[in-house]
């Protein structure tokens, strides 16, 4: 099993729709035995909380299924994630600090648009301060490279249908 752990900073925007486009991609794909997925935040603003209604508008205009609830990343998180993909540079820069707190510090920590060939800006912007067209445009982003990200793990990993 395969588990692959999406970071924001809230865990109620950018990661759960991550997670969520994620899970469909892998169920459309067959692959859904082979995963594991869930999300996090690195700060504790939002524990408990549901995602951000504008995600969850967003989410249901792709047919996409989120039942989630805000968490912070943890000690655990390091253990058990085989794949930890931080939306942008701050989240990846606290990430880094964690892992070094909790004594993984040989454990990688990817920055989810490393996965796209020719991206100007590394960051999925947080689209928290900005409308429905803001989430709209993280989708678009996050479907790109996930299909990527997902596409170098079943090489990597050698999965198959």
């Amino acid at each position: 099993m395969i588990r692959v752990l999406f970071v924001c900073l809230g865990n109620i925007c950018r990661s759960p729709l991550a997670e969520a486009i994620f899970n469909k991609k892998i169920e459309v794909a067959g692959m859904r035995n082979q995963f594991e997925s869930d999300s996090a935040g690195t700060s504790d603003f939002h524990i408990g909380e549901l995602p951000d209604e504008r995600t969850l508008s967003c989410a249901k205009s792709h047919e996409l299924s989120i039942h989630h609830r805000g968490r912070q990343v943890n000690r655990t998180d390091f253990r058990d994630f085989q794949y930890i993909l931080a939306m942008d540079e701050n989240n990846l820069n606290v990430l880094e600090q964690l892992k070094e707190q909790f004594g993984f510090p040989k454990k990688e920590i990817y920055l989810i648009r490393n996965f796209k060939d020719h991206t100007k800006s590394l960051s999925v912007p947080d689209p928290y301060y900005g409308g429905e067209e803001a989430f709209e445009e993280i989708y678009k982003i996050l479907d790109e490279v996930i299909e990527n990200f997902l596409n170098q793990v079943i090489v990597s990993h050698q999965l198959y249908v």
